[in-house]
Formats: C-alpha cells, sequence, structure tokens
C-alpha cells in the first residue's frame, strides 16, 4: 500500500502534462491523446482495458501511474425507484450520490466533499466533519456510475446532473470547475452544460467568480429563508455572507452570465410558512431573473425540523405565483430510504 501512495493519479494530469510524461518516458506523445480517451471517453479504471497500446507501454504505465478510481460501497433502492448509493474513495473515505429518476429526466445528485465545513442545522452532512476535498475525477466517476445506474436499472441515459450532495461545491471550487469541463467536454462525456446545476448555501465571493468565469451550467442558491436573522439561525455561513451580499453578488453574477438563477426552499412547520416568509421571498427575487424550487423535506433523526403542512405549502406557492414568479413544488424522493444528503454516509461511517 505505502509503494501505491508514490504513484501519479494519472487523471491529475492535463493532456499536456501527460505528453510530457510520456516524452519522458521514451514514449510518442500522439499516445496521451489514446490514453485520455481512455480515462476520460471511455472512464477506464485499469491500464490492461487500454487495448489499443502495446503490453510494454500499458506496464510502464502501471509502474508509473494510478487510477483512484471511486466504487458503489452499498445501494439502496426506494419505491420510487430513486437510487441512493454510498462510494468508497481511494483512501478508504466515503461519500454519496443519489439517481433520481422522474418521468421527465433521470438526474444524477452528486458530492464534492468528504463531509462538509458547513454546519447547516437541517442537513445531515453539516453534522460531519469536512474531512477533504473531492478530486475532480471523484466527483467524475460518481457521474459515471450513477449513468450506469440508470442505463442498467432503468434503460434510460442520465439526462440532468446537481451538484447537490455532501459538500458546498463553491469551497472546492477549481475541482468542481475541472470535473464540469471533463463532464462537458467532447472528449469527455460530452454532457451539455445546460443540464448542470451547481447548488451553493451562498458564498458571495464564489458566486462572483462563477460570474468572472462565465460559466454556462446553471446555478442554484439554497435559501431557506429570506431575512438574515432566520437564515443566521439555521445556516451560520449567512453570517459572513448576509442577503445583501448574496444578492450583490447575484446581480453581478447575472450580469456576466445571463442566466436566471434557481432559489431553493424548504418551508419548515412553524420556522418559514408564514405569508410574511414569503413575501419576504418574492422581495428577495427581485434581485435577478430567477425561478423557485420548493422542496419538501426528508427528515433526519439528527435534526428537529419537519415539513411544514401541505396547505401550508400550497399557499406558499399560491402567493409566490400570484407574484409572478415560476414555483415549483418539489416532492421528497426515497423517503423509504437514507436519502437525505448525509444519512447514508453516516450510517455507513459509523457500521
Amino acid at each position: 500500500m505505502a509503494e501505491k501512495t508514490k504513484l501519479v493519479d494519472i487523471r491529475s494530469l492535463s493532456l499536456d502534462q501527460l505528453k510530457e510524461k510520456l516524452t519522458e518516458m521514451g514514449e510518442q506523445a500522439f499516445r496521451a491523446k489514446q490514453i485520455y480517451e481512455w480515462i476520460w471517453q471511455k472512464s477506464a479504471t485499469d491500464f490492461d482495458q487500454m487495448s489499443n497500446l502495446s503490453k510494454s507501454l500499458r506496464e510502464k504505465l502501471k509502474a508509473g501511474f494510478t487510477i483512484n478510481f471511486v466504487a458503489v460501497k452499498a445501494s439502496q433502492i426506494s419505491a420510487d425507484r430513486t437510487i441512493k448509493s454510498s462510494f468508497s474513495l481511494y483512501d478508504g473515505n466515503i461519500i454519496e450520490g443519489v439517481l433520481i429518476p422522474t418521468p421527465e429526466r433521470m438526474t444524477a445528485c452528486v458530492s464534492s466533499q468528504v463531509g462538509c465545513s458547513l454546519t447547516c442545522k437541517f442537513c445531515a452532512t453539516g453534522y460531519m466533519d469536512r474531512k477533504r476535498n473531492l478530486n475532480a475525477d471523484e466527483i467524475y466517476d460518481q457521474v459515471v456510475l450513477i449513468s450506469k445506474q440508470a442505463e442498467e436499472k432503468y434503460g434510460l441515459p442520465l439526462t440532468n446532473i446537481v451538484y447537490m450532495g455532501m459538500g458546498e461545491p463553491l469551497l472546492n471550487y477549481s475541482n468542481m470547475m475541472k470535473s464540469v469541463e471533463r463532464i462537458t467536454a467532447e472528449d469527455g462525456l460530452n454532457m451539455a452544460a445546460k443540464r448542470i446545476t451547481v447548488s451553493t448555501a451562498g458564498i458571495a465571493k464564489m458566486i462572483k467568480k462563477l460570474g468572472d468565469d462565465e460559466v454556462r451550467f446553471n446555478l442554484a442558491l439554497s435559501l431557506h429563508a429570506a431575512n438574515d436573522e432566520k437564515r443566521n439561525e439555521i445556516m451560520p455561513i449567512n453570517e459572513q455572507n448576509t442577503l445583501q451580499s448574496l444578492a450583490e453578488a447575484l446581480k453581478y453574477y447575472y450580469a456576466k452570465t445571463k442566466n436566471p438563477v434557481t432559489f431553493e426552499y424548504i418551508v419548515f412547520h412553524n420556522f418559514n410558512d408564514e405569508l410574511q416568509d414569503a413575501k419576504e421571498l418574492a422581495r428577495f427575487c427581485r434581485h435577478v431573473p430567477c425561478k423557485v424550487n420548493i422542496i419538501e423535506y426528508n427528515p433526519i433523526a439528527l435534526a428537529d425540523f419537519i415539513n411544514a403542512e401541505a396547505d401550508k405549502i400550497e399557499q406558499f406557492a399560491t402567493y409566490l405565483r400570484s407574484q409572478g414568479i415560476i414555483t415549483n413544488v418539489r416532492r421528497s424522493r426515497g423517503k423509504d430510504i437514507d436519502a437525505a444528503c448525509g444519512q447514508l454516509a453516516i450510517k455507513e461511517k459509523l457500521s
């Protein structure tokens, strides 16, 4: 095992860096493109799968490099066809991802960190320590594995990807961006950027950076309260990233990208489910072109939050629509399995 740690993760190299390494090994540079196709297009996890390379080159690759691939550890399938998986990483850490099938789409929900440093009070991952950021290839692997589940279980291709699993994607910015690049690249998985949504708890300066980078994927902000006092209570990140600073960042982002924003809002019973809360949210929505996804809460044992009553949620949505705001109510998926973010990984950790 000690020897393996000295090997270079081949997927951490750019195409140019790989060409350079091959040249140093006395190999022809064009082989780099072939290897790149194997690792990013064909998702190879073993050098012996690279059948158009000579055996001697494959042996050289094995001697100097490794492919730190992600593997499915356990899966649970819900009655509504949602599949929740825990994944093991090369260093023994556990993360999780979800396949969410609906009549219109097959969505992969992927993690960006092992654990999370944000302590959102309603989220299972918020009760875990952040161990480390995921590498770009570890995010990419989740998409490949969940895509395989969609094909094998339901005979349908993956249509969408959401970065809404464990961790805060904008606190793992470079790896998140590189993973999107590999997922959307022609010599990668070749998925359209518009089918990818990155969800953030709200890091104002990084939202501005998304604008500077003129990203083509979608941005979702987990809002859950549109006044600072309530948001501070459930999302401590708001203390350094107030609603005003987020509004300014979102305006900047929209000016640079012209991408509308999605606001995610869980309506909690007796916390943020009154008409006054809906009015505050409607006011916040005026800052940028947007839509609101009202999300049904999947309760966790570690927190006391429960869903608002169905009629309260309906009244909330009706008010927003009356203000001209596109509003969708997203029903909770996988209620009969550990589908809330972080639940399965915590269970795997404790078992």
